[in-house]
Parts: structure tokens; sequence; C-alpha cells
């Protein structure tokens, strides 16, 4: 057996029946289903901005040709299974007689079109180009039957065809090759061919779907969902409390044990495979928000130098952190890479905190008294990201680099990101393998090519460029593993990013009401909830 095929073995790869998510178990009955959610889809568009929430969200409307389930096994959806006939060569067979929520058919020119509208959606902060970027031509052998050709090998093929939904040619591509955003937020465009129907949204307060009856999938409980957003921790619970909601996602750390006592709900954890992490401006001659102690510009950015990101990464106290703030619902992190993640490295301590040698750095890098910054980061993208902030510039400060906090709401922290309007700032990633966050994350920008579009700092390193260029085009696991660890140790060592804690990830609801499958992807979605007994 190729190792390639070995690899997707593993991953549970093989064509079969679909494996439905946990609601589709549930007793049918007429049955609404109310959510707290702490984060609002920044559009409706699926191709718009590639964010977890937006996808957990936005894949009840509407589905990719694969899934990737909450164990990592790759699930058949609009297509039935894949195969490589040889390097650069794909068969898929997609799913016959499936229909868009107006009845439409989905067809297999459909696949084609939307590919080819994934890299060009204007406005994005986030695109989907990276899936799509290794395909090179779309063929139609039959109705069911798509020859995929790829302009070199990609061992991440099912990953990515588990990326980006599938709209339609005829529905959404009437008005020219890539519909308005805007088009999808009214409600015109919100068309798909998932397990719920698009309802109504009001950006920032509230989506509404309802159940699919023509779905071509095992039916959902729930008649109708609807997703309230409620970025305050504390508002979240006493929804959940009041019983104005059935759930909540992002269980605020503060929380878990008194509900955890308290009889009338349930508490759904999973360790993560999100890990957060600070991206430093390391690429330019001055930054916006350093300055010296008296608060003057500095003629030269000291984050261009390696040791003063090593001072910044010495001074954090992670393991504080993960004990005392996070009361245990989090760990310290080793590396730009979740504990489940493939290919990452193994046997790595926890980054070590140690603010002597910090101090030591910045005296040797020029800085003996220090200088000011000012971080940033979301507040209401995951539990107490802003004491987090708050405390890794207490870390910062103590080492001498006085450091104030801005904290955003994340739709506005990540367009000033995207802006490069940012010194240092911090968000999260969740992935399965280390790969994927080193060609979205820290490979060289390169909008054609597809790589870095999370690269929001326009970090370039040769060291890491180089072998994870050569890992996306090599079949062979085990070499492909050796140049994904080549690339993770060079990014690990000059601290290109600097990685933080990873994140426990809890759901609560009521006991009587639901049953939640968590994800490790911290995806709240309908499809993993189902009544409960």
């Amino acid at each position: 057996m190729h190792r390639t095929a070995a690899a997707a073995l593993a991953l549970g790869l093989l064509a079969g029946p679909l494996a439905a998510p946990a609601a589709a178990q549930a007793q049918p009955g007429s049955r609404t289903l109310t959510v707290g959610a702490q984060v609002a889809p920044s559009a409706i568009d699926p191709h718009y901005h590639n964010t977890t929430q937006n996808n957990a969200l936005l894949r009840q409307i509407y589905e990719p040709l694969f899934e990737l389930s909450n164990r990592r096994e790759i699930q058949p959806r609009l297509a039935e299974s894949m195969r490589a006939l040889d390097e650069h060569t794909w068969e898929a067979k997609i799913r016959p007689g499936v229909r868009f929520h107006d009845g439409t058919p989905f067809e297999a020119e459909d696949i084609a079109w939307t590919f080819a509208r994934v890299p060009t959606v204007p406005n994005s902060p986030a695109l989907f180009t990276p899936q799509v970027r290794t395909i090179s031509a779309i063929e139609i052998r039959d109705p069911t039957t798509v020859i995929i050709r790829t302009r070199e090998p990609n061992p991440l093929m099912f990953f990515d065809m588990a990326g980006p939904v599938i709209l339609s040619r005829r529905i959404h591509g009437a008005g020219g090759p890539s519909p308005a955003t805007s088009e999808f937020n009214s409600g015109r465009l919100a068309i798909g061919t998932g397990a719920y129907r698009f309802a109504a949204f009001a950006h920032g307060e509230r989506l509404e779907v309802t159940r699919n009856d023509e779905y071509w999938g095992p039916k959902e409980p729930w008649e109708r969902v609807v997703f309230r957003f409620i970025p305050q921790p504390g508002s979240r619970v006493a929804a959940l409390l009041t019983g104005e909601v059935d759930m909540i996602d992002y269980v605020p750390v503060q929380d878990i044990q008194r509900l955890e006592r308290d009889q009338r709900f349930r508490l759904f954890s999973i360790d993560s495979i999100t890990y957060v992490y600070l991206f430093p401006d390391s690429m330019r001659e001055t930054s916006p928000f350093v300055a010296d102690r008296q608060g003057r510009p500095l003629p030269r950015n000291p984050l261009q130098d390696r040791r003063v990101r090593e001072a910044l990464s010495l001074a954090i106290p992670r393991g504080a952190i993960a004990e005392r703030l996070y009361q245990g619902q989090a760990t310290p992190a080793d590396q730009f890479a979740a504990p489940a993640a493939e290919h990452r490295i193994e046997g790595l301590p926890p980054l070590p905190n140690d603010p002597a040698r910090a101090r030591a750095l910045l005296a040797e890098a020029g800085y003996p008294e220090g200088f000011r910054l000012t971080i940033h980061g979301p507040n209401g993208f995951f539990p107490s990201d802003d004491n987090l902030l708050q405390a890794i510039a207490q870390g910062f400060t103590r080492i001498g680099i006085e450091t104030g906090v801005q904290t955003l709401p994340p739709a506005t922290l990540f367009t000033k990101a995207t802006n490069r309007e940012f010194s240092v700032f911090m968000t999260y990633f969740s992935s399965w393998f280390t790969i994927n966050p080193i060609r979205q994350v820290v490979m060289t920008r390169d909008p054609v090519a597809g790589f870095g579009p999370f690269n929001r700092q326009r970090y370039s390193n040769p060291a890491v460029d180089g072998p994870a260029r050569q890992a996306m085009t090599t079949m062979d696991e085990e070499r492909r593993r050796d140049l994904t660890l080549q690339a993770a140790r060079a990014l690990l060592e000059d601290k290109g990013v600097i990685p933080v804690i990873f994140l426990r990830n809890s759901w609560a609801g009521r006991r009587d009401r639901v049953v939640i499958d968590p994800s490790p992807a911290n995806q709240t979605s309908a499809l993993y909830v189902r009544p409960a007994p």
C-alpha cells in the first residue's frame, strides 16, 4: 500500500455511506433550538471570511464536497468518494439527486464555478485560496464524475476539499462571476444544499435557520434554530440561567464549576485543536505602536530583532495563566501546533518563562531600558481573551517593556490587522495539521499562489518557506513529516509568531433540552446538538 493510501485509511478517508452528525440521531418532532453564541459571523457569504465560527454556522446552510468531523475523519458530503488516479489527477464521484434549497439541482459544473470564485471575493479578510491553489483544471467526465487536475502533487487534497462550500453557478453566478457578499447577507443568495435553510440575519445580533425537509441526508431534529450573538460572557451565562437560551458556547472559566454543580445544566468539554498566539510586526523598519520610554517613536523597530521576540516569549507566564486565569481550562503552549496535530514536534516542554533571561536579551539587542509597546487583541472572541491580553502585558512590563493594551471587537480587530495597523496582536488558530497554520499564517504572503492569507504581519522566512513548500507537494508521508518538522522548528526558533496557550473548549446546555457533541475545532453548530432523551 502506498504511504498516501495508508494515511488516508488512518484518517478515515475511505468512501462510504455518510456518517451523520450527532444531531441526526435524535428523535423526530417539532423543536426549536436557541443558542447563545459568543461570535457572530462576519458575513453570510460562505467564501468571504475563512474563520472557525463562520464556517461552523454557514455549513448548516451550505456544504463542501467533504467534511472533517469532530474525530478527524473525512466524511462524504456533496462528493461520495474521491481517489487519486496519479499524483496530479483526482477522480471525485459527486452525490446524485442533491438540490439547492430553491430546487435547483446540484451539478458537477457547480464545482468548477465555485473554485473559480473562491480567490475573487472582494474585501475578504481571509480567503479560501489555499484550498484551491493547486487546482489547474476541472473536467466533467459524466454527470456524477469530476476529474480534478492539479499543477503539483497535493497530499492535503482531501482536507482541502473539505474547505470551500459549493455554490450554484445558476443561482449564484446569474449576476456575474462573483456575486456581492451583501447579496448573501440580505438572504437573497443565502441558498445552499445544507440540512438547514437560511431564514433571517441581523448582523451582530441574530441568525435564524429552519430545517431543510428536502435534505438529501438524514433529517435534522430541530425545525428551527435561533442563534443569538451575546459577546459578553456574563450576559451569555445569564441567558442560560433564565431559560432564554437552551445552550451557550465559550463558557466563562469562572462559571464552569458553578454550572457543573447546578443539576439543571450539563457541561460538554473537550481538549481543543485551538491555540492562542501573538503575532509581532517583525518585518518593518518602524512599527506604529512602539516608542521609547518617553513616548517618542523609535527610529528602528525592535521587533525586527529575534532576541527581542525571544524576550517577549520568555516574559509570558504561561503556566500561571493556564492555572490561575484559566483555572485548568488551558495548557501552556510549546509550539505553533495543537497537541493533537499531525506532524507536530514531539517531546517539547512548555515554552519557558524566564524574566531574567528576557531582560538580558533586551540588553544584548540594545534596549537595556526597554521601550513602550501597545498590544492589541479581541474582546469576545474566546474565553477571557481580554484578561489574557492584560496578563501578557503585565509579563512584558516586568521585563522593562512598558506595555499598554487595547481590545477591539473581533471584526474590527481583524480588519485593522489585515491593514497592518498593529505592532503586536493576539488571535488564535485551529487545525488538526501542523503544516496548515504554517501555510496559512506564516508562509510568505502570496495571494496568487494562495500562501499566507492569514499572514497579516507579512512575516517572511526562507527557512520556513522552503521546507513547507516542499512538504505541501510531497506525497510520501515520512518525507512530508520531516519537512514539516523542519519548517516548524525554524519558525519556533525565530519566534515569527509567539504561541501562548492551548484552549479547552466548553459548552453548557439545559440538561432537559440538549446533548452536545463538543467540537475540538471550537465549532458551534446545530449539527452537533441533539435533543435530550
